[in-house]
């Protein structure tokens, strides 16, 4: 299994992902610049957090258009999973892997903070490492972060099991205390809060290894 790890320019979390992926687990991991219009034959992607080109205008959404994210597209309707992590569950709604959409924390500031999960993973293929109603904690970071839709779409998405994270103390606002969504077949996972920054015991604990360790099991 090897893992591509996007970058765009103003990304910072990208190194961290893939010390979680090749220091943590031995999983091998490439680089695919925004540029590149091809995968590099890699089997999984990540999109990490930090910051892509143009989220001035609103996170994810000049970044969406990066030639790699058409490659992405492909590969996720394929079956190919994909995780995006903060910017990058921003990034995944502006291209509608995912449905709703990230807006500024409810309280305008920026929250960076250890913070409770409620864990239901359904179908989802990134979270098969955790029990149902699991409780685990993971560092936040973001300031655009209140997850989005109307009330008849929630309702949809926790019909289908699609809302496979919840904030056990909602820390931005977010609809539905959602803090990340799959896709319908369970391929593609958004969340905000960040599983590569609790990989360690000295760096924050381990509850986000199971997560990535997920790529080492059979789908």
């Amino acid at each position: 299994m090897s893992v591509g790890v996007v970058v765009f320019p103003g990304s910072n979390c990208d190194r961290d992902v893939r010390w979680a992926l090749e220091g943590c687990l031995g999983l091998p991991t490439t680089f695919l610049w925004h540029e590149q219009n091809d995968l590099a034959g890699v089997d999984a992607v990540v999109i990490p957090g930090g910051f892509s080109y143009g989220d001035y205008l609103r996170c994810g959404a000049i970044a969406r258009f990066a030639p790699v994210l058409e490659a992405v597209q492909r590969f996720a309707a394929s079956g190919g999973p994909v995780l995006g992590i903060c910017n990058g569950f921003q990034v995944l709604t502006e291209l509608g892997l995912l449905p709703g959409a990230l807006t500024r924390n409810a309280g305008l500031h920026f929250i960076c903070e250890p913070t409770k999960l409620e864990v239901r993973p359904g179908r989802c293929r990134w979270l098969q490492g955790y029990g149902d109603g699991a409780s685990i904690q993971l560092p936040i970071a973001h300031g655009e972060g209140r997850y989005q839709c109307d009330g008849e779409a929630l309702e949809q998405l926790e019909a289908n099991g699609q809302v496979v994270l919840r904030y056990a103390a909602n820390p931005n606002g977010s609809v539905g205390d959602v803090a990340g969504l799959c896709n319908e077949a369970g391929n593609v996972l958004g969340l905000m809060p960040h599983p590569e920054r609790a990989c360690e015991v000295l760096t924050g604990g381990l509850d986000g290894l199971p997560l990535l360790a997920s790529l080492k099991q059979d789908p």
